[in-house]
């Protein structure tokens, strides 16, 4: 048991040494002036692509969907896209979803329709 904690000792090392002082890696981000999104009606099977720009409101079936900010690591801006969404519904206005969403990790924070699906695909890159 003990040469297994010092096995993983010295295999997580070079990672930790990494980690500034009180906090996780960071990683720098950049705002992006819009982002690509895709919605798909699980009734039809219907997918539609939104382009949206941050502040603007999109409308498939019966959501609307609305971009707050879309943002991107700056060594890699194709990797992955995190934006700030909030979905309502049209007739109701209810909200059905108002959070981030993550392009790499679309379950991670999901809209949870029984109708739609909504996720990011990139941010529009200047």
């Amino acid at each position: 048991m003990r040469a297994a904690a010092i096995a993983l000792a010295l295999i997580l090392a070079p990672i930790l040494a990494q980690i500034p002082v009180g906090g996780a890696l960071a990683q720098e981000v950049a705002e992006a002036p819009g982002a690509a999104l895709r919605a798909l009606d699980k009734v039809s099977g219907q997918t539609t692509d939104i382009d949206l720009r941050s502040g603007e409101t999109g409308t498939v079936g019966r959501i609307e969907v609305s971009l707050g900010q879309c943002r991107y690591p700056v060594a890699d801006p194709a990797s992955n896209a995190y934006a700030r969404l909030t979905v309502r519904h049209r007739d109701s206005g209810a909200v059905l979803f108002d959070g981030w969403m993550i392009a790499a990790s679309p379950a991670l924070s999901a809209l949870d329709d029984p109708r739609y699906d909504v996720w990011v695909l990139r941010c529009t890159t200047p």
